[in-house]
């Protein structure tokens, strides 16, 4: 318990370290908001009364603690391009983004593990070799890349989905979830081969071992074997993988809206950067750390949880 505490604990001061070097990152980057909000014929006078309105005209320690009184409030303050408060507009995409990283997160564990399991249980046979060559195809397929393939075979080819035909939840949840299928697919693929890899070795190492021999010799099935003594095992070393893996679809469904035209956080986050609509920028790449962090968080907890004997110094 001493060490989940240790944990949080470190993980909230992770986050405060990062939206410190974030804020400070933007404040160091040429160019002036002002300027590409009016453009470079503005006269001086207007310049400096928008500068004024943004905050800009305070100096860059002032700034930061306006903003760092305003995070812990939840208020990342208001966006240079669309007038309105950051929170609310971060509110409205931020489900979007994390509902298509979870339907990732839940394709690959779905797929993966049946597959390790059934390739393991089949060792060397035709099938267990065919997953592996497929296995191996798609974990060298980046998520954009992949995106591309299937928009172009299921999409235009197959006509199994409209692209860019995004559908919002709140206008009806089952065409939303048929459409983020394809984009979760692209973003899992390769995580589903990884995770497959890395379960199978488990599989395949701990089935030699003298407790699953036992474990046969008192009558039970194969299924039974790998149900309730392989899998457990197996899946400690896998488990430090997903963690790794849900952080990195987060990342992925920030890029893989691009290629679908989801109107999640990275359509706003891209147009931010180029209008330097840096309240937007901040608060984005503040709520993808958190999110990176908490995920890792709960997987550290769960790695704990499922195998107590695994104690890490603190």
């Amino acid at each position: 318990m001493t060490g989940i505490i240790k944990k949080i604990i470190s993980s909230i001061l992770t986050i405060a370290v990062v939206a410190c070097l974030v804020f400070m990152a933007f404040s160091l980057i040429p160019g002036d908001p002002a300027v590409a909000k009016l453009g470079t014929q503005a006269t001086p006078e207007k310049l400096a009364a928008l500068r004024e309105t943004m905050g800009l005209n305070k100096s860059v320690p002032a700034r930061f603690v306006e903003w760092i009184a305003g995070v812990v409030r939840g208020d990342f303050g208001t966006s240079y391009s669309y007038s309105m408060p950051v929170t609310k507009l971060i509110a409205d995409k931020l489900p979007v983004t994390v509902i298509l990283t979870l339907y990732s997160f839940i394709l690959m564990i779905a797929v993966s593990v049946p597959l390790a399991i059934v390739a393991a249980r089949y060792e060397n046979s035709a099938l267990d070799k065919t997953i592996q060559i497929l296995s191996q195809i798609t974990m060298s397929v980046p998520p954009f890349f992949g995106g591309i393939i299937i928009t172009l075979i299921f999409g235009l080819g197959l006509k199994l989905f409209a692209p860019g035909g995004y559908v919002s939840y709140s206008v009806n949840a089952g065409r939303f979830l048929g459409y983020m299928f394809w984009p979760a697919l692209a973003i899992a693929l390769p995580k589903v081969a990884m995770a497959f890899s890395l379960l199978y070795g488990g599989l395949t190492t701990e089935k030699r071992k003298d407790y699953a021999r036992t474990a046969y010799s008192r009558g039970n099935s194969t299924k039974d074997v790998f149900y309730k003594h392989l899998l457990k095992n197996a899946c400690i070393p896998v488990i430090t993988f997903f963690g790794m893996a849900l952080a990195d679809m987060i990342a992925g469904s920030i890029v893989i809206e691009q290629v679908f035209s989801i109107p999640g956080l990275g359509r706003i986050l891209l147009t931010s950067i180029q209008n330097r609509d840096y309240p937007v920028v901040e608060a984005i790449i503040v709520c993808i750390a958190v999110l990176v962090i908490v995920s890792n968080l709960l997987v550290d907890i769960l790695y704990r949880v499922i195998d107590p004997r695994i104690i890490t110094e603190d």
